[in-house]
């Protein structure tokens, strides 16, 4: 259900709300909040909540400038692990300067004009999510362990899968907050699985993404097991990624195309193929994340195919969805969605072609992060639709941590300290 401002107002008084939850992303997809009391919240709405930038990763190109956040009315939900009376609800923000402009750092806004720009040229996107977590068993003092939750298989189901209730109750809590997710199992990996989300817009998608991870460690905390989105956490396991699916309609009302989809869809694949290197950055966005890519049925290359293989793109038949499957859910969903329908959008008017099937002529994902950095330094596309004032500190971070994890004399303890338990 889609809330007004007054509506929202009017159901905190109603309701028992005692808090309302802020939520933003920092650049690497980190969900971050303030809470406020729900008394305050129609003064946040007319003039924002202030926060520090300079203490929020990426946000240095706000210069030491006051940043707010205002919230979005429609992302409203009641977080439903937390206390029935005394309720706390949710909603996404985006953050303005004190004069009401955008902050050129704000992720959701980035993908906001991403999608304003594709309408305008007679677009609509869709996105549709796969997500991929492990559970781990925590020790006597509640601490995550490295130990598997279980060690069930692809499908495997009880008493095999000990996930399951959990998935289930993750499933009953996104329903709770207005999000349906499709169909959910047993992953590959030990104590791996994984919740698929039907396709929205993308900005919507994006939110669910994020919605969905916060569900996973919280339901996963309460059954007294550790959730990791981290894209490799055991060695010689399968990783974790978050398969993107994307389909494009058309606004005929406007727009005389008699193109058809099909078509549409191969240039805008294309389009991805030849950007993804510049913009793996984002899509893979930590030292651990390249682990993943290469092994299993993850993508190094950069092919496309009809049948589900270790390529970079699957398009199943001429207008079903096409499907991303690179990216992890360590990423800032935002930013990847933005840079996919912008690069999808540069392979439609210029009209390019997919390469043969199978094929490995895209030539391959970056090996590492610094391989990653280096490309998109290099990169017009980036530069085109990041400004500087943003691209550039979150290269930095990169940079420097990949300085960390080179200089650090235990490589595996090096990622474990800095994902395990966070991501």
């Amino acid at each position: 259900m889609i809330y007004s401002e007054n509506e929202i107002l009017q159901y905190a008084e109603e309701n028992d709300v005692k808090f309302v939850k802020l939520t933003f992303c920092d650049s690497n997809g980190k969900l971050k909040n303030i809470s406020v009391l729900s008394s305050e919240l129609a003064s946040i709405f007319e003039h924002g909540a202030r926060i520090t930038a300079k203490k929020i990763q990426g946000f240095s190109g706000a210069n030491g400038k006051d940043l707010f956040l205002f919230p979005d009315a429609q992302t409203m939900t009641v977080l439903p692990w937390r206390p029935q009376q005394g309720r706390v609800i949710r909603m996404f923000c985006y953050i303005k300067y004190i004069d009401g402009t955008f902050f050129e750092g704000d992720g959701r806004y980035f993908l906001k004009k991403a999608m304003k720009t594709a309408v305008s040229k007679g677009y609509c996107f869709r996105f549709g999510t796969s997500c991929e977590f492990c559970l781990f068993r925590t020790d006597e003092n509640g601490l995550p362990t490295k130990i598997p939750h279980d060690y069930a298989g692809y499908c495997d189901i009880a008493p095999d899968d000990k996930g399951e209730n959990i998935r289930r109750d993750v499933c009953i809590t996104l329903e709770q907050m207005g999000i349906h997710p499709i169909s959910s199992r047993h992953e590959s990996g030990n104590g791996q699985h994984e919740i698929d989300f039907n396709a929205a817009s993308a900005l919507k998608s994006a939110d669910t993404f994020l919605s969905f991870k916060s569900a996973v460690k919280s339901v996963a905390q309460q059954h007294g097991v550790h959730a990791s989105f981290m894209p490799k956490p055991v060695r010689n396991e399968c990783g974790n990624g978050m398969h993107i699916s994307f389909s494009i309609f058309r606004d005929s009302d406007r727009f005389d195309n008699n193109t058809p989809i099909s078509e549409i869809l191969r240039n805008a694949a294309a389009g991805i193929m030849k950007y993804i290197r510049e913009f793996t950055i984002f899509t893979n966005s930590t030292v651990n994340s390249y682990n993943r890519l290469g092994e299993f049925s993850a993508p190094r290359n950069i092919s496309w195919s009809h049948d589900e293989n270790n390529q970079l793109i699957r398009i199943d038949s001429n207008e079903s969805p096409v499907v991303l499957r690179a990216p992890d859910c360590a990423c800032n969903p935002y930013y990847v969605f933005g840079l996919m329908i912008y690069a999808a959008l540069e392979g439609i008017e210029n009209n390019l072609e997919l390469p043969e099937e199978n094929t490995s002529d895209g030539g391959k994902l970056p090996t590492n992060i610094s391989e990653a950095i280096e490309l998109a330094e290099k990169s017009e596309f980036l530069k085109k639709y990041i400004p500087e004032k943003v691209l550039e500190p979150l290269l930095s971070e990169r940079r420097n941590e990949w300085k960390e994890y080179s200089s650090a004399y235990d490589k595996e303890a090096f990622e474990d300290n800095k994902y395990f338990y966070s991501l």
